[in-house]
């Protein structure tokens, strides 16, 4: 199974993106999802995560109200819609699922750089 990413660039502050993550391979069935990043010289941190139903959400507190996690799980797609984006949001963004396979495992795509100008 991959994870791969789209949607990342470069944005004025205040300007919006749209991430997608899409899942690719046979016989898998996926559970959570999550978008995280990593700016340069920081550790990977959590930004949002919603459930296999897509009915529960959770956010970083630095991005509550600004971005927005949604899932498509008949396309195995997961979205990130970032507005009112900020310097400080830039990173590259990564996507993770929980799937199943043979087992569970835990799947990260190759991450999508967001870079927002001042």
């Amino acid at each position: 199974v991959q994870l791969v990413e789209s949607g990342g660039g470069l944005v004025q502050a205040g300007g919006s993106l749209r991430l997608s993550c899409v899942a690719s391979g046979s016989a898998f069935s996926i559970s959570t999802m999550g978008w995280y990043r990593q700016a340069p010289g920081k550790q990977r941190e959590l930004v949002a995560t919603i459930s296999s139903g897509g009915g529960t959400t959770n956010y970083a507190d630095s991005v509550k109200g600004r971005f927005s996690i949604s899932r498509d799980s008949a396309r195995n797609t997961m979205f990130l819609q970032m507005n009112s984006l900020k310097p400080e949001d830039t990173a590259v963004y990564y996507c993770n699922a929980i799937i199943l396979t043979v087992d569970w495992g835990n799947y990260w795509g190759q991450g999508t750089q967001v870079t927002v100008s001042s």
